[in-house]
């Protein structure tokens, strides 16, 4: 066990050793105490206890001694009567004995504190004031809503009124238990609620009370309870009928409890739960969505939301008018959660900007570009922007007056103090002579990623915005494809993947009704069929069949392998280590210090230089820091010396990792480049670019010219075995450099296994100038991975990485990638056209089409509409043609117009006309592609 661990348990038995009266009186322990019990050195235990302050686990207590508190004590003892975000208070026991006579359920209904309470809540409160007193002890209630509709706090509203009409006794508990947080592990679900023996199941050391247990004679309140297996709903519907229950491990129902369960969901409720649990909840309240709520309400949760943040920051915030209508719009699907998430980060921006003003000023200018475009909503709803601005003044000055906490526990407040965060960094940046406006930078970065982070992990909804662009059972599904492919592959795919596999899903259901299903699904081979890749795509073809009731091409199995290929190279990506060398005692161990203390815990070490250390020593040190810190994608060593700077190559050597070093290290050239490893992640090379001087760039460039004068150049094609996808993208890259340059580049096939020590002996005999495929080789060269290669992304990387090796470039754009693939497709495909002459009108064609649509498709758009064209021609020379059932839209007219002009390229070399019918299911493919996409379509 860690120092740190043993002195938090120490810490937690002694506070639980002593009854609530008790501890109210002793407080908490200091680090004497702790010191004697662990015989421990008092400084050592300090430093830990301090340190679990800062991770919000501890209480410190500013007495003499300073004594310290477990907060989930306090909370267990005394509830939630410290903010989360308050780290150090002076007096327990004063703080508690506030709290008991400001009791909100003394003296008013609770309910008259929400917003919307006589508006848009005004039928629920009514519903839950009702299920509330109703005989003997309240119904059972479902909340229903989207996530941050504020379904905790009506819940809390509702122990609050049960407390105030004296139901309930005012120090019964509120019991709050998140299904989600144990979905993948029912029976630890089931011991959570109901507890369990021991011996129950495998870690079961010791009997342990559930939480139906300790809400006895208050409320449960069961969050996302969509999560409870059909075995828990069943125990949990019996414990609503009888009042009876047993641990996880008794075989008898003895144990009883008064418990009133308050259930919430974001999911409909007759296809998530079973009608015999649904049956025992007497009472469904429904909460509106942010965008439900009226003009005032929203105006007024805005300026409540405010309000709390100028409480915090001790300063009065003047709020321009449309700020508080960009705040409005700018709420997508998040809700009041969303909200409170986007007030928090302009109002971290504003006290970032005023922090020597004694008021905070938030004005549009400081917005974000998303937060702009929500003032861009509001300004089109001609009704709604009026009714928000006769709620407001042009500018409003909002005060901490009045911003009474409703509940202590709301998960959306932020589990730390942002506004000292803020004045703390900015602080030690000054120290460090860096640029007020770099300062800026630095900390609105910190503070947008913090913020950002924190929302993410409360909302626990990772696939929120997928399901707004994605049918839900399209989601389901990919989770279910991307299951079999870990266990088949023995690999984790993140969420990139199952957007991927998403969105190819969604789109073959929107496409597949406008494809000719009786024409011939072969084509030529894009990846080897006997590589496992497609194997498991095989299996993945058999779920979609299955679950969807559509029969999936061969062309579109071969999609999948691609894909699940190209997803290796997704999860593979590390982050550039950092090194930081530099002579003295600590020089090296400050910088680092303070860039850790600003943007976290990176991936940095730090070696001191001491004068009277001989050099042989610190290089092996270096070498040994560069292996540590490495995660694949090479370290960047930074030093204070231009000495060191010149033993690159024997660090390389020593420790067999790629390595760039940059002189002349400082603080903010540490901050910039952890910014650019972390945030923007850059690579290696162009980290080190960045950083370095146009002299020492200069010089870099002669040396590297100097050392690859002679050698052939080469490209590398990596897959799984250097076979298939490898050996095809060869064949389309020797096609395209033929297109593009007459100097001879040779292609190797790699597979990734071996692949590291076949590339250090092929940089002995090449000049290697890039690389394609599934797995990063660790070269000094850009990497093209094999999505953004079949995307067509890639062209230019490896056109510009020609150019940098100054071999001549003809002029003119190469189509090559995407006219092999749709060649050998075609090939395959067609029985009465000439697929050679066919593929040639049809990338005129392709061309045409950007040219009347201004828009510039991927290699994969180009690939769809050639196949699909290609059908469409083959029905015209059978003399069939499909017939177009969907609505005719005005916009649908206008594109129709449009690839109708495109299209006379066909009539004009193929002497075939193309059907209205079969160009309005052109237009709908076209739509389908850029239905998310901007205006202009991303280029290569």
């Amino acid at each position: 066990m860690k120092r740190i661990d043993r002195i938090y348990q120490q810490l937690e038995e002694k506070c639980d050793a002593l009854k609530k009266d008790q501890l109210l009186e002793r407080e908490g322990f200091s680090a004497d105490d702790l010191a004697d019990d662990l015989d421990m050195l008092r400084n050592n235990v300090s430093l830990e206890l301090n340190n679990l302050v800062r991770l919000g686990k501890v209480i410190k207590i500013k007495k003499r001694p300073v004594l310290y508190i477990p907060r989930d004590t306090v909370k267990k003892n005394y509830g939630y009567i410290i903010d989360q975000t308050i780290l150090d208070i002076s007096s327990l026991k004063e703080l508690y004995l506030a709290r008991e006579k400001a009791d909100i359920g003394e003296d008013e209904d609770p309910f008259s504190l929400l917003i919307g309470s006589d508006g848009s809540l005004k039928k629920l409160t009514g519903q839950a004031k009702a299920a509330v007193v109703y005989p003997p002890r309240g119904l059972h209630t479902l909340i229903l809503g989207p996530t941050g509709s504020g379904k905790t706090l009506f819940a809390h509203m509702m122990h609050s009124y049960a407390v105030y009409m004296k139901r309930m006794d005012k120090n019964s508990p509120f019991i709050v238990f998140n299904c989600a947080d144990y979905y993948n592990n029912p029976q630890l679900l089931i011991s959570q609620i109901f507890g369990h023996v021991k011996g129950a199941f495998t870690g079961a050391e010791s009997d342990k009370q559930g939480l139906v247990e300790k809400a006895d004679g208050g409320i449960l309140f069961l969050d996302e309870v969509h999560r409870l297996p059909p075995e828990g709903q069943e125990m949990i519907f019996y414990f609503m009928d009888t009042g009876r229950y047993n641990r996880l491990g008794e075989t008898e129902k003895r144990r009883q409890a008064k418990v009133l369960i308050i259930a919430a969901t974001t999911e409909d409720p007759s296809s998530s739960f079973l009608q015999t649990f649904l049956r025992r909840i007497p009472v469904t309240i429904t909460m509106p969505s942010f965008h439900e709520r009226q003009a005032k309400e929203k105006v007024d949760l805005t300026k409540y939301l405010l309000s709390k943040e100028a409480k915090r920051i001790h300063k009065d915030i003047k709020v321009n008018e449309d700020v508080i209508k960009a705040l409005i719009g700018s709420v997508t699907f998040g809700n009041v959660g969303q909200l409170k998430s986007n007030i928090q980060f302009v109002c971290a921006q504003g006290f970032l900007d005023s922090m020597d003003s004694p008021y905070v000023n938030l004005y549009v200018k400081m917005l974000p570009q998303e937060m702009k475009e929500g003032l861009s909503l509001i300004s089109r709803n001609a009704r709604e922007n009026e009714e928000i601005s006769n709620e407001v003044g042009k500018v409003t000055v909002i005060t901490g007056e009045g911003s009474k906490e409703l509940v202590d526990d709301d998960v959306y407040e932020l589990p730390f103090d942002m506004y000292k965060i803020i004045e703390d960094k900015a602080n030690l940046l000054r120290q460090e002579n860096v640029d007020p406006a770099e300062i800026n930078r630095f900390v609105a970065t910190d503070i947008k990623l913090h913020i950002k982070s924190f929302y993410q992990q409360v909302t626990k909804r990772p696939n929120m915005k997928l399901s707004k662009l994605v049918d839900e059972r399209v989601i389901n599904l990919a989770e279910e494809l991307r299951s079999l492919a870990e266990s088949m592959l023995h690999k984790t795919f993140n969420d990139k993947f199952l957007y991927f596999i998403s969105f190819h899903i969604d789109g073959f259901l929107k496409r597949k009704s406008r494809l000719n299903a009786g024409a011939s699904s072969s084509h030529g081979r894009l990846i080897d069929e006997n590589e496992i890749e497609y194997q498991v795509a095989l299996k993945m073809r058999e779920i979609i069949e299955e679950k969807l009731k559509v029969r999936l091409p061969k062309i579109e199995v071969m999609y999948l392998a691609i894909l699940l290929v190209s997803a290796n190279e997704l999860n593979q990506k590390g982050k550039v280590g950092i090194v930081v060398a530099a002579h003295g005692n600590s020089t090296a161990t400050s910088i680092v210090n303070v860039t850790k203390e600003l943007l976290g815990d990176y991936n940095i070490r730090a070696v001191d230089m001491p004068l009277d250390i001989s050099f042989k020593v610190v290089l092996g040190e270096i070498a040994a820091a560069v292996r540590q810190m490495d995660r694949g994608e090479g370290v960047l060593m930074l030093v204070d010396m231009g000495s060191l700077y010149y033993f690159e190559e024997k660090i390389r050597e020593k420790s067999d990792i790629e390595v760039k070093a940059v002189d002349r290290v400082s603080t903010p050239m540490v901050l910039d480049a952890v910014r650019k490893a972390n945030f923007l992640d850059m690579d290696l090379k162009s980290i080190a670019a960045s950083l370095k001087s146009p002299q020492n760039s200069v010089e870099e460039e002669i040396i590297q010219a100097s050392k690859n004068q002679g050698k052939p150049k080469a490209i590398l094609t990596i897959c799984s075995s250097g076979q298939g996808a490898a050996k095809k993208i060869d064949e389309l890259i020797k096609t395209f450099l033929g297109d593009i340059t007459d100097e001879p580049i040779k292609i190797i096939p790699l597979s990734v296994d071996g692949l590291n020590q076949n590339v250090q002996e092929l940089e002995k005999k090449y000049t290697i100038i890039a690389s394609v495929g599934v797995r990063k080789p660790r070269i000094n060269a850009p990497f093209i991975s094999l999505e953004h290669f079949i995307e067509g992304e890639g062209q230019l990387t490896i056109k510009q990485a020609i150019r940098n090796e100054r071999i001549h470039i003809k002029n003119g754009q190469s189509d090559m990638i995407v006219r092999g693939l749709c060649e050998d497709s075609l090939k395959m495909m067609l029985t009465y056209l000439n697929p050679y002459r066919a593929i040639s009108t049809l990338m005129h064609f392709c061309d045409n089409l950007q040219k009347e649509l201004d828009v510039h498709f991927k290699n994969t758009t180009t690939f769809r509409i050639v196949v699909h064209s290609a059908f469409a021609l083959e029905r015209a020379v059978r003399g069939e043609v499909l017939q177009y059932k969907d609505g005719v839209t005005d916009e649908k007219k206008g594109m129709l117009a449009k690839v109708k002009n495109a299209s006379q390229v066909i009539e004009k070399e193929m002497n075939i006309q193309l059907a209205e019918d079969e160009i309005y299911c052109l237009v709908d493919l076209l739509q389908d592609e850029f239905a998310d996409r901007p205006q202009k379509v991303i280029s290569h």
